[in-house]
């Protein structure tokens, strides 16, 4: 008889997810019901009942899902042409409202030609990927702190890769200048990271792309809408989009709505439309989606209140956060980090404002930031009061003497550069 050792994978997945627990790195969600009109306050459905609660980390960075134009956009749409789009896009799923979306980012962006897709990381994936596939032994020039979309693009690819350290262009010349000037090379940075809320030098990247024969592929979603005259990044605000060969963006943040999309000229975006494994055997996104999205592209084109309001909300908050001493990241953006460096306390200060508090943020522990680094990440919104800022950085405060006292607060700018 062949005795065949019985496989406890139960025992398996429960010893992993026990491991995140043990290292304070488990998730907990948070169920929260967003309510029109409400925004930024939601309804927290917790163990001892419903709450309301501020929500003082969510990626609807202007509210924009909740605006009457984008709600009536999605309801009229839906009462059209119903909840489903009917197909992938070259079977029978490539509606009106999507071509009118793409035609809305390409004018955003100044491009040619624009291609949606049903999440920003689908963009990225298919997108890369796709790029890199149909190039001849391809080098990949990846950012040290680029996100696990575009790391998934290029893990696809199978591409050569070389990363560089984050905005570090002297390193990236320096891998550059190490390759054959007619090798293909493409160049992957985002214009806003969204864990430390800095920017990229987006015109000396591009130079370098220029000088070594590499395309440029710019990572706008947490800048879309956000920047620019007509909302098209800090590429846009900068003046440098048409310099930038491939912009990839997001509904799902600025925009209020959910989708992704990259913008580029007519040969880029028919490549990657005829090669792109994610685009092409996914279900479309539906026509009411692209309407809500497209309603809102629509509006934040053409203005400026939302974000000029935004910025003015997170200046505040940076000034009075610097004014008790709260250490809070140098961000240059709406990002807002307050670095705490511990994954236990970061999660207990995180639970403690939620709470005792009414303030929900959600703790960054490793993987999305280096281990050591664990932080809070605040997005302050136009719809936030002066009000709001006020009883949040009176219970940051209290909470951090409390869980994190000042003389833990041993996290300097030097100490994140050297865990990256």
């Amino acid at each position: 008889m062949v005795w065949i050792k019985i496989l406890d994978y139960q025992a398996l997945f429960a010893g992993h997810v026990e491991k995140l627990k043990n290292e304070n790195r488990y998730r907990y969600f948070v169920e929260l019901e967003r309510e029109v009109g409400a925004h930024p306050f939601a309804t927290w459905h917790s163990e001892t009942g419903p709450r309301k609660v501020a929500v003082w980390c969510s990626n609807d960075y202007l509210g924009m899902g909740q605006t009457s134009h984008a709600i009536k956009a999605m309801a009229q749409s839906v009462e059209k042409h119903g909840t489903g789009a009917g197909g992938t896009r070259n079977i029978s799923g490539t509606s009106s409202s999507i071509v009118a979306l793409e035609n809305e980012c390409a004018a955003v962006h100044n491009k040619e030609r624009a291609l949606v897709f049903t999440s920003g990381y689908v963009a990225n994936e298919a997108g890369i990927s796709a790029i890199l596939g149909m190039m001849d032994n391809p080098l990949v020039l990846s950012d040290s702190m680029n996100h696990a979309s575009i790391i998934s693009g290029i893990r696809y690819a199978r591409s050569e890769k070389a990363i560089f350290r984050h905005n570090d262009v002297a390193h990236l010349e320096e891998l550059l200048a190490a390759q054959p000037i007619d090798r293909h090379k493409l160049i992957i940075f985002e214009s806003v990271y969204s864990m430390d809320g800095d920017t990229s030098p987006i015109a000396e990247i591009i130079a370098l792309a220029k000088k070594y024969n590499a395309l440029t592929y710019l990572d706008e979603v947490h800048a879309v809408g956000m920047y620019g005259a007509h909302g098209g990044g800090i590429a846009q605000r900068d003046g440098l989009e048409q310099d930038i060969d491939i912009i990839q963006g997001t509904f799902g943040k600025a925009y209020g709505a959910m989708g992704g999309y990259i913008a580029a000229n007519d040969v880029i975006c028919d490549a990657v439309r005829s090669y792109g494994s994610g685009f092409i055997f996914t279900t479309a996104m539906p026509p009411a989606l692209a309407d809500a999205a497209l309603a809102s592209v629509k509006h934040l084109r053409h203005s400026s209140e939302e974000r000029d309001k935004q910025q003015a909300q997170a200046t505040k908050l940076k000034e009075r956060l610097a004014a008790i001493g709260i250490p809070a990241m140098p961000s240059t953006t709406h990002i807002v980090p307050v670095m705490v460096g511990d994954a236990s306390k970061c999660s207990e200060i995180s639970w403690t404002l939620l709470e005792e508090y009414d303030l929900y943020i959600q703790p960054i522990n490793y993987p999305t930031v280096p281990r050591g680094t664990e932080r809070l990440r605040i997005t302050p919104g136009p719809l936030h009061t002066d009000e709001m800022l006020d009883r949040l950085v009176d219970a940051l405060e209290a909470v951090m003497m409390k869980v994190a006292p000042p003389s833990m607060h041993h996290i300097t700018q030097e100490k994140v550069a050297n865990a990256r």
